[in-house]
């Protein structure tokens, strides 16, 4: 029966971008890969490495105290990162365990017990920020779309489908993996459960505080103005157009991105895996993205979850209609001439 219901997906991706252990130094220093993070940005801060036991595969243990490192000192770092002129380099990233002594090597693989691949995580936990509703840490890429995703759940579950909402749609809710590296889970998903629509929420960039890219041109997307809804690349029409006349029937404020031939979210999952569904991307804005101090607004993070809502009530009230593909045939004709008349009589 579930099967005869229009389907709709809503997904958060839960990977974090990736640091783990590259190798062990005869000096005790942990060299570690980060491919997606700005290396500068990591300098100094504080981490927990999971080390899985080499004799129990498949538990871990906690390694808590290390910073990342990169130079040691500015006293030895080269004269043109000291000037600013270049920055680190990716390779030159290390956790400091403040290991000392005789066989350095020995008391991190041995004694520790770690080992190259080991799991490196951030120890940057939420802190409000000075703005009104802000907040800052790390991974908020994209804890905040798996927020989104588990509290839509909350607030559908909390209907006790008094609107007959669940009769009309069958909602998945999604949590998937790999997206960092390929938006891998979330073409499992797809396949799998095959739905209508596939609506990723992820975060999006504040293009208007993003500092030195003004001649680029962005969109103007900020954050504490709403979620973004991406127009373009595979992003289907039809169900922006019904997120659009959500966004209005709730009065819920929305931005709109501009993408090409890539959404960079989840919402590419569908047609990388084949399947034939509509999708939309809904973004959250943040500053800051893939650093250690994402910044976001609770306005922004609670506006997506009611947009996600009211665009399951009008995907459920409105049934096919909703997906009626446009047909610029059928569009009028303005002439700038005539609308700027228009609005001189109006006026």
């Amino acid at each position: 029966a579930g099967r005869n219901k229009l389907s709709v997906m809503v997904m958060g991706h839960t990977d974090k971008i990736r640091m783990q252990c590259r190798k062990v130094g005869s000096d005790g220093k942990v060299y570690i890969d980060s491919d997606s993070h700005l290396p500068m940005t990591l300098i100094g801060n504080p981490v927990t490495i999971f080390s899985e036991d080499a004799a129990a595969p498949g538990t871990y243990r906690a390694i808590q105290g290390g910073t990342i490192e990169a130079l040691g000192a500015i006293h030895f770092a080269e004269p043109a990162i000291r000037s600013g002129t270049r920055g680190i380099k990716a390779k030159q990233l290390y956790v400091e365990l403040g290991i000392h002594g005789d066989k350095k090597k020995e008391q991190v693989t041995q004694g520790l017990g770690l080992r190259p691949g080991d799991a490196v995580l951030m120890d940057r936990p939420i802190t409000r920020g000075v703005g009104r509703n802000t907040f800052h840490g790390a991974y908020l890429d994209n804890g905040l779309g798996c927020f989104v995703t588990a509290e839509l759940g909350r607030l559908v579950h909390g209907l006790q489908d008094a609107e007959g909402l669940l009769s009309k749609v069958r909602v998945l809710f999604a949590f998937a993996s790999h997206e960092e590296i390929g938006r891998f889970g979330s073409r499992v998903l797809a396949n799998e459960l095959r739905p209508d629509v596939l609506i990723a929420v992820d975060v999006n960039h504040d293009y208007n505080a993003a500092p030195g890219v003004g001649s680029e041109n962005f969109p103007d997307i900020s954050m504490g103005a709403g979620p973004t809804l991406s127009v373009g690349s595979v992003a289907s029409p039809h169900l922006n157009s019904a997120i659009q006349r959500a966004a209005r029937a709730g009065d819920i404020p929305l931005q709109i991105d501009v993408v090409g031939r890539d959404t960079g979210t989840d919402a590419m999952a569908a047609v990388l895996a084949s399947v034939d569904c509509a999708v939309a991307s809904v973004g959250i804005p943040i500053r800051n993205m893939h650093t250690i101090s994402e910044l976001a607004c609770t306005d922004d993070v609670i506006a997506s979850t009611h947009l996600l809502l009211e665009t399951l009530r009008t995907l459920g009230s409105e049934g096919k209609a909703a997906f009626k593909h446009p047909d610029l045939g059928e569009a009028k004709i303005v002439h700038e001439a005539a609308a700027l008349a228009s609005e001189d009589k109006s006026g």
